[in-house]
């Protein structure tokens, strides 16, 4: 594993091993100790993935303190616009966006600390999308900001949306406990 890419100062892009031989591919997205040898010291405590079809958008979510998390996502198939916004009032880059493509076709991940809204934008059918995340959900740190309401252009007209992402406040009235 290694890292493609620091965003901003904090979020990694990541190259991650992918065996090949006749029968497919076998691709390992997480080693505590290739973190560890990364300068990413987390501990991560549950797994989640999501199966979307084109031009969903799920996001921009996190979870605020006490209950932040870190997250590590990939695109095992399909491929995504993967989008974040830092939350970490007192970063020089607190508010910013920053984007790139995963794809199951390459071997990449995304590792997004606390302090990151994250989202993303489905770009084929049945794209499944992998998260670890460093703490257990919890509904009542559960949050999120508008998704049209950051300063990104999604390049889609009519996305599909959730009820619960088409009712989140949007950024300008985000006050951050990051």
């Amino acid at each position: 594993m290694k890292i493609l890419k620091k965003i901003f100062d904090a979020a990694l892009y990541l190259k991650i091993p992918r065996f090949e031989d006749l029968r497919g591919s076998f691709t390992k997205f997480y080693g505590q100790k290739i973190f560890r040898n990364l300068g990413i010291d987390t501990e991560l405590r549950e797994v989640y993935y999501s199966v979307s079809a084109r031009n969903v958008i799920r996001g921009m979510h996190f979870q605020e303190p006490p209950a932040q998390h870190g997250k590590l996502v990939t695109v095992a198939c399909g491929s995504v616009r993967d989008v974040i916004l830092d939350l970490r009032k007192n970063s020089p880059t607190y508010g910013k966006t920053a984007d790139i493509l995963l794809s199951g076709k390459k071997a990449e991940a995304f590792y997004i600390p606390p302090g990151f809204a994250h989202g993303f934008l489905s770009l084929e059918d049945n794209t499944l999308m992998q998260y670890l995340v460093s703490s257990e959900h919890c509904p009542e740190h559960d949050k999120g900001i508008r998704w049209d309401s950051i300063p990104f252009d999604w390049g889609v007209a009519k996305p599909l949306l959730s009820e619960r992402d088409l009712h989140l406040p949007p950024f300008r009235e985000f006050e951050s406990p990051f």
